[in-house]
């Protein structure tokens, strides 16, 4: 008994549709294109750290200016390493005395500090030759 009408034959070959296999191969081909990443990854990139060979007494083996605002009594007052300025333009002068002004200045500026006091060592620094001036606030507790 048969079931289907349609006749069987041995030697007939069977043919595979290439347009559907196209299409399957354009669309992985679009998939991985827009996926990829063509950036250069993070290890091949150059370092924004130029390392540079000195001798021992070079400017940046130095110590670094660092302008302390802070109360001594009951006034405040500009600190440098151990000398204490009360006014802005011996700070200066003392400033521009410092070699290595391309390493930058730290101003320190305590809590209670007024504001005036922290904004006239940073323009001190800036006055004196320092191109960059890093502003560190701290409190008491340091």
């Amino acid at each position: 008994m048969k079931l289907s009408n349609r006749k069987h034959r041995r030697d007939t070959a069977v043919e595979l549709s290439m347009t559907s296999m196209i299409d399957v191969v354009f669309l992985l081909l679009i998939f991985f294109m827009t996926t990829a990443s063509f950036i250069k990854t993070e290890r091949n990139l150059d370092s924004g750290i130029k390392v540079e060979k000195k001798s021992s007494s070079a400017a940046s083996d130095l110590e670094p200016a660092i302008v302390e605002v802070l109360r001594s009594g009951e006034r405040f007052v500009f600190r440098l390493g151990s000398r204490e300025f009360g006014a802005t333009e011996e700070l200066v002068d003392v400033l521009r005395q410092f070699e290595n002004k391309h390493d930058g200045a730290f101003v320190r500026v305590s809590d209670e500090a007024p504001f005036r006091m922290a904004a006239a060592a940073v323009q001190a620094c800036k006055r004196a030759g320092f191109a960059i001036v890093s502003y560190v606030p701290f409190g008491n507790n340091e």
